[in-house]
């Protein structure tokens, strides 16, 4: 288990959440701070222990076919398996199959915008995740690359029905806690600094994270004129409780969130303690940023020539101005001029949409049909997926 003790003197401090929001939170972040995934990271070091040829097949075959398909497993990779194979309460089969299809009322250049200048670009404003990045090597040379899986992982997190256990998006979604656990140790033997950042990839870190995949990007897509109600937002929050649950995120920090606001609320403790914009933090946002600027031309039939400027001006939309500033994002007055009646129309398009029930599930349902034959065409391994046995730094 990765652990640290005392409070990290790049992250404001104790005294400062105390103030603000009480000693019961200044508790639980002073813990997230310092802790990582305790089950994923004892499965880390039991695999080091064990040796890789050894432990690689049990970890695939007991994420794949659960612990029941191993005859006798290693202790830290049965209590895991047990850990994600026992669902929390909530989870039924309406979570499971009906709660993400209000995720696909909109079409997948919407989510990857969002992914993007949304929710990535605000993950990277965290200097402790940049830093990880920059220690492991994987800080803007593989930033398109990361971009594309981390949509690939995504997608099959949401497809309804995907998040049993040894569907497609259950297995990923563990797979990317595996690889957050090998990152964690391989930032530390790499000198990464936790007395000043926490430990690697801490609890505060997968906490923000996860408001960046909920709150972000639901407020980003609601910016672009792709909004959802209240219910649908409710329901969405609660569908990833149980993502959060699979990738190692404490139920305190997560649970409990049932909109917005409330996600509001707990996020403004996150960023509290999250510590001020680096240089690593501008130069991924950059990175992201060229990577997806072309899906403009699809998305809002803008010209090629704009597309970056008006990537720019949605990125300052969703972030504002000062963290704007601060990551480097340059301001597009022209492009942000266009945006509005682009936005407007796609508003007044939803609308319509939305007054027919059965021209509004048949878009949710053409738009799951085509993710899930994009997610059956064959493809290279991504990182995650090898990168969960430790067989990729």
């Amino acid at each position: 288990m990765i652990t640290i003790a005392g409070w990290p003197t790049g992250r404001s401090s104790r005294s400062a959440v105390l103030a603000q929001f009480g000693e019961g939170r200044a508790d639980l972040m002073q813990w997230a701070l310092t802790t990582g995934d305790p089950l994923a990271d004892a499965v880390v070091a039991e695999m080091h222990e064990l040796g890789m040829s050894t432990a690689r097949p049990l970890l695939v075959r007991g994420i794949e076919d659960g612990l029941d398909s191993l005859e006798d497993p290693p202790p830290a990779l049965a209590a895991f398996l047990e850990s994600t194979e026992t669902p929390p309460a909530y989870v039924d089969d309406v979570l499971l199959d009906e709660l993400p299809r209000a995720w696909f009322s909109s079409p997948s250049p919407v989510h990857i915008l969002s992914l993007s200048a949304g929710a990535l670009v605000r993950v990277y404003e965290s200097p402790s995740i940049a830093k990880v990045l920059s220690t492991t090597g994987r800080l803007v040379d593989r930033a398109d690359k990361r971009l594309v899986e981390t949509g690939t992982w995504l997608t099959q997190a949401m497809l309804p029905g995907n998040l049993r256990r040894g569907r497609p998006g259950y297995v990923a979604t563990l797979n990317v806690r595996m690889l957050h656990a090998h990152m964690r140790m391989l930032a530390l033997d790499r000198g990464y600094d936790s007395a000043a950042d926490g430990v690697p990839i801490n609890q505060v870190d997968l906490a923000r994270t996860w408001m960046d995949f909920t709150l972000t990007s639901f407020v980003a897509e609601d910016m672009l004129g792709f909004g959802l109600t209240g219910r649908e937002l409710d329901g969405l929050y609660r569908y990833w409780w149980y993502l959060g649950h699979l990738l190692g995120i404490d139920a305190r920090l997560v649970e409990g969130i049932t909109g917005n606001d409330g996600a509001r609320r707990v996020d403004d403790v996150l960023q509290t303690v999250t510590g001020p914009v680096s240089d690593d933090s501008a130069r991924l946002a950059a990175a992201t940023l060229d990577s997806i600027s072309v899906l403009l031309r699809d998305l809002f039939r803008i010209p090629g020539r704009l597309s970056r400027p008006a990537l720019d001006a949605i990125t300052r939309r969703i972030h504002g101005p000062s963290m704007s500033q601060d990551l480097q994002v340059r301001a597009a007055p022209v492009a942000d001029t266009l945006l509005t009646p682009a936005i407007a129309g796609v508003r007044r398009t939803r609308s319509v949409r939305r007054r027919s029930p059965e021209q509004w599930q048949a878009a949710i349902d053409a738009n799951i049909a085509a993710e899930r034959r994009r997610a059956g065409e064959p493809g290279e391994p991504t990182a995650y997926e090898r990168g969960a046995t430790g067989s990729a730094d």
